[in-house]
């Protein structure tokens, strides 16, 4: 495992910026950014989602012109409330445009974040054919290159690791293939771990982790709030896990009660607040565009009316999801 404080990564560009690796450094699909001073950030959203499957999804499936137009107005909107940074969750072989969202981030001035990794939920239908014939040594080696050189040609780095895992217990062979490689990729460029989980086998995600010699505050456990019993969340959060209730949008009550649950038990410094809103969907035009308003107009004041302080307001929504989405060895 590459330890914090030592003097790079491989393959990293930290020896090209003036951020060090003790330093939050956050990269973004315009560069690296410092976690220290971004604001307010939304560590699990979505611009454009494209559900047609592995084998056809890509750019000639929709107009790029037509989908910034449509994308843009949302994400002004919530600049205008706050909105620093965002982490955008969409994979590769569901929809990703790394290109897309550069344009997004700097007609905004919002610091977009976009991922490598595979998406193994919903039976497989968004994985590559090769992710069934690979190690996950050898998936590692695909993402890392994004990480050393660029998605596809555009220069434009990823930020976090984004993966899926099937709901059920225990994790499938192919589940337990992309949390290791996952694991190989964190070791070698210290990006972080998404992992849409919900209600499923997090415990077993953080042992694999484990066995590759990476920490389990590596992992963010997305869409936590569908796990019911929230003993399993102090629990995650108790050996390091970033728990995350990320749709603010759709379940506000729930969240608060969430939200309070964990404060009451001293643990709000693990927790991360999003919608998983959105999004552009190709082949849909005309789907509901959700957008990204909820943590500032609904979820910030409904705190503040149960006595959350500033204090915690701002831990939850500035410096918890900068500290996740660092690019640091844990």
């Amino acid at each position: 495992m590459i330890a914090p404080g030592t003097e790079h990564y491989r393959g990293s560009v930290l020896a090209n910026t003036s951020l060090g690796v003790g330093e939050r450094m956050i990269m973004t699909v315009t560069g690296p950014l410092d976690g220290a001073t971004v604001g307010s950030v939304l560590p699990h959203e979505h611009v454009l989602v494209d559900f047609v499957g592995a084998e056809q999804a890509g750019p000639d499936r929709y107009d790029a012109e037509i989908a910034f137009k449509t994308i843009l107005p949302h994400l002004e909107r919530a600049k205008k409330l706050g909105l620093a940074l965002m982490a955008e969750c969409t994979p590769a072989y569901l929809g990703r445009d790394p290109k897309l969202l550069r344009r997004l981030s700097e007609a905004t001035g919002i610091g977009i974040l976009t991922n490598t990794g595979y998406y193994g939920a919903r039976d497989g239908v968004f994985l590559p054919a090769h992710a069934y014939r690979e190690s996950a040594e050898r998936l590692a080696d695909r993402w890392m290159e994004e990480w050393n050189n660029g998605i596809d040609g555009t220069g434009i780095k990823p930020g976090f690791i984004k993966i899926a895992v099937n709901g059920a217990r225990p994790l499938s062979e192919m589940d337990r293939k992309l949390v290791s490689a996952a694991a190989i990729t964190h070791r070698e460029t210290g990006l972080s771990i998404v992992s849409h989980t919900k209600d499923g086998p997090v415990f077993e995600e953080i042992e694999i982790l484990k066995g590759e010699g990476v920490d389990p505050s590596a992992l963010i456990w997305a869409h936590a709030h569908d796990e019911r019993d929230g003993r399993r969340h102090v629990a995650a959060a108790e050996l390091g896990a970033w728990v995350a209730f990320d749709a603010v949008g759709t379940a506000l009550s729930q969240h608060l009660e969430l939200l309070k649950y964990m404060k009451a038990r001293g643990l709000l410094d693990r927790v991360l607040v999003s919608h998983d809103a959105g999004w552009f969907e190709p082949g849909n035009p005309g789907r509901e565009f959700r957008g990204y308003e909820d943590v500032f107009t609904r979820l910030i004041p409904a705190l503040k009316e149960h006595f959350f302080t500033q204090e915690e307001i701002d831990t939850l929504t500035v410096r918890n999801p900068a500290a996740a989405l660092a690019v640091r060895g844990r």
